[in-house]
């Protein structure tokens, strides 16, 4: 657990690797609560290659966020990206286990919010949760997401062999962030 401070900064192609192996563990970890983590069998065949995380951090339009703990460790992560002028992306939120129910969560989107505004000026982010996962996507909601009501297809070519509900796609959602008044001063 942390006592709730967290530093963050922004992963380098140096931590490109440190950073996969926390998202691709944190995707794959169990967790007993119903409807938050999905299908267990799917979640342990999440994967992606350092080469994908190394593209987010190199591109100028998107980072990763990296939360660590007082003794530097990594405790979560987040992927953040531009869209459009007024629209940024939220993506693959990732705690670490240990970390998990304890706010972390939390603090970190608020700070990609936060990063997303200052950084690139946009005035909205938008982020997808897989339509099993109800719970989470009650978690986005709580943190002021709101569903747009457009739905992504999964990408059921990757997981030929699994039994999956027929009806499984990404939900989107969607947050107006508070805008920071701009205050002119003289001409």
């Amino acid at each position: 657990m942390t006592d709730g401070s967290l530093n963050f900064r922004i992963a380098t192609p140096d931590d490109a690797g440190q950073v996969q192996q926390l998202v691709q563990s944190a995707f794959r970890a169990e967790d007993s609560r119903q409807e938050w983590t999905a299908d267990e069998e799917l979640n342990s065949r999440f994967s992606i290659e350092v080469k994908e995380i190394l593209a987010i951090i190199t591109n100028p339009d998107s980072a990763f966020l990296m939360a660590t703990d007082h003794n530097a460790t990594l405790v979560a992560s987040i992927g953040v990206s531009k869209k459009a002028a007024d629209l940024g992306r939220l993506f693959m939120l990732a705690v670490d286990q240990q970390y998990q129910r304890g706010g972390v969560g939390r603090q970190v989107v608020a700070y990609a919010e936060d990063y997303s505004q200052k950084t690139w000026g946009i005035t909205r982010l938008g982020l997808n949760a897989l339509s099993t996962r109800q719970n989470l996507i009650l978690w986005y909601i709580r943190r002021g997401y709101r569903k747009t009501g457009e739905e992504t297809p999964f990408p059921r070519e990757h997981f030929k062999d699994l039994v999956l509900p027929d009806d499984m796609c990404f939900v989107e959602l969607e947050k107006d962030l508070d805008t920071i008044p701009v205050v002119e001063g003289p001409a």
